[in-house]
């Protein structure tokens, strides 16, 4: 199976799974699922003040402009040349703009509220369905994740999966922090998780035959 199908496929599965998920939060009104009370209440009683100040922490670096820089970051890494760089950079940071606009839309159709206030252990606004700390920092590390596998040499490889791996476990710690911090449902986080996922795989699909057409290029290789 080559590398877009099987990016096509798991586009088409992380698709189904997210209209599923969208679906039943839609026609429970916005309720908890099965399992977001409990994974609610565990850090009601489970917030010693250092955690919630870690917590606090990498919840931050979730949202604002750091994400939006790290897109360019991304883009410059992969860019083999001064004119790659500046395409690829504008490219990764439309990919995270346009998937915050379609997220953004998605929440206010589905219009789910949050957990109670009382619960909260920082401040939160809008709607909670899909997790917008999640969806981003999740886009982010994505991005940076091909950066990185575009640019690895075989010397390399070993650093750039390190790499990769803490990039996805900050991803993974923003999401867990906003349920920790009681501003929304797991349910709400792995939304974000799923529609980033199924974002990037929509964005390789989309940039595959520019990919294809430099490979075929013959002066990409002198310029690596």
């Amino acid at each position: 199976m080559t590398s877009a199908r099987r990016t096509g496929t798991a586009a088409c599965v992380l698709l189904l799974l997210f209209v599923l998920l969208t679906v039943l939060v839609a026609v429970r009104h916005g309720a908890p699922l099965p399992g977001d009370r409990a994974l609610h209440r565990w850090p009601l009683d489970h917030r010693p003040p250092v955690a919630v100040a870690t917590a606090r922490a990498v919840t931050a670096t979730g949202t604002g402009a750091l994400p939006y820089a790290l897109a360019v970051v991304a883009g410059l890494i992969a860019g083999r040349d001064t004119k790659r760089r500046c395409c690829a950079a504008a490219g990764a940071l439309a990919v995270l703009l346009l998937g915050q606009a379609v997220r953004y839309g998605l929440m206010s159709a589905v219009a789910r509220p949050r957990p109670a206030v009382i619960d909260w252990a920082t401040t939160a606004s809008g709607h909670s369905f899909p997790s917008g700390h999640a969806t981003t920092s999740a886009l982010t590390a994505g991005l940076l994740v091909w950066a990185l596998a575009t640019r690895a040499s075989a010397a390399r490889t070993s650093a750039a999966r390190t790499s990769a791996a803490l990039l996805l476990l900050w991803a993974a710690s923003v999401g867990l922090s906003r349920i920790y911090l009681g501003v929304h449902w797991a349910s709400d986080v792995l939304g974000g998780w799923l529609f980033a996922s199924l974002w990037l795989c929509l964005a390789a699909l989309a940039t595959a035959p520019l990919v294809r057409a430099r490979r075929a290029d013959p002066t990409s290789a002198s310029r690596a």
